[in-house]
């Protein structure tokens, strides 16, 4: 019972912090918005400046929806990971579907110059890189989807999934050192990442995609559980593994290749958050882990995306370092309490 009304307020708390954070999310930026406009913006109302109100909803809004869909998506990706290899370092991108999504993209813009002019044109457009991006993580996605069916060993699949990743970086490394500095600079920004520039149809595209990782990877929360204590644990208990091994890693597919596509890959996000997740809530159960990554993943890039904005300055920081140097020493305090608690 003490438990249970911990969760619970962990939960309510999470859950005001998570508002809290989207609106004041909304008000950062080069033009500091007050939290009272945003709010009446958001509810129904007008705010006082049409300049703020456009602002708000062409360029804020969609930012702020992006971050939460990004953080959701990567952790809940990056716990499904760690659970499926029972590794504690495995990420959403383990099985080399931000490399493929890499060398899509790599493709299109470092070898643009040797293409057809028309075509060069709409490949280096956002839309072109985000078709490229997707299907090179699909076609890495069918690549391991294939291994799967023919190995029964979980931890030959994570070694071919690293394989591809280091296939596809040894591709993208080839192609820029032959690329020109202009192109070169378009690829890093792309590296590393950005939630802003989405339309609203790329953002209703990119939330259909993370619902259907999302429901995927509910319906493994009994199998997620089961697999804890190995493979043949869950197949003593009637579990179809291979079958709950291939929903894992298809929903992880969806997430991750999806979010890759739209956002570029997102450093940080699915290797912590699980582990934050675990520590706060000091329990192992999926159903409790899943809407407490999905929380806290929404929260923590709901913070690295405002940090990022420097809010009053031009200046835009690239959120995959503010994601590491943020993140990174969370993890590390949490631990290290952790321990301290345990002795």
């Amino acid at each position: 019972m003490a438990n249970k009304q911990r969760n619970i307020i962990l939960f309510s708390l999470l859950g005001l912090g998570f508002i809290i954070l989207f609106f004041i999310n909304i008000s950062f930026g080069s033009i500091n918005i007050p939290l009272k406009e945003v709010y009446k913006s958001l509810t129904g109302g007008q705010a006082s400046k049409s300049t703020w109100e456009y602002i708000i909803i062409n360029y804020r809004m969609p930012k702020a929806i992006t971050a939460v869909l990004v953080g959701m998506g990567l952790s809940i990706s990056g716990l499904l990971m760690q659970t499926l290899f029972r590794n504690p370092l495995a990420g959403p991108y383990v099985l080399g579907l931000s490399s493929g999504a890499s060398l899509g993209v790599a493709i299109v813009i470092l070898g643009a110059a040797l293409m057809p002019p028309f075509l060069a044109t709409f490949l280096v457009s956002s839309y072109g890189i985000v078709l490229a991006s997707s299907l090179g993580s699909f076609a890495v996605l069918l690549a391991v989807l294939t291994v799967s069916h023919r190995l029964r060993d979980t931890m030959a699949i994570l070694i071919v999934g690293l394989m591809f990743g280091s296939l596809t970086s040894a591709i993208v490394g080839t192609l820029t050192y032959f690329s020109t500095a202009e192109q070169l600079q378009k690829f890093t920004f792309w590296s590393l990442g950005n939630l802003g520039n989405l339309s609203w149809t790329a953002i209703s595209i990119l939330s259909s995609c993370v619902l259907i990782g999302l429901v995927l990877s509910l319906i493994s929360v009994k199998p997620l559980n089961s697999l804890l204590l190995g493979e043949n644990y869950a197949k003593s208990l009637g579990m179809n593994y291979k079958k709950a091994r291939l929903i894992i890693i298809f929903a992880t597919s969806i997430l991750a290749g999806s979010i890759t596509a739209f956002a570029g890959p997102v450093a940080f996000i699915g290797l912590a958050v699980p582990h934050i997740a675990k520590l706060v809530f000091q329990t192992s159960n999926h159903t409790i882990l899943f809407w407490g990554t999905i929380l806290f993943g929404a929260l923590i890039m709901l913070i690295c995306d405002s940090i990022s904005q420097l809010p009053g300055s031009d200046i835009t920081l690239p959120i995959n370092a503010v994601t590491s140097i943020f993140g990174a020493p969370i993890v590390i305090w949490l631990l290290i309490r952790k321990r301290k608690m345990m002795n």
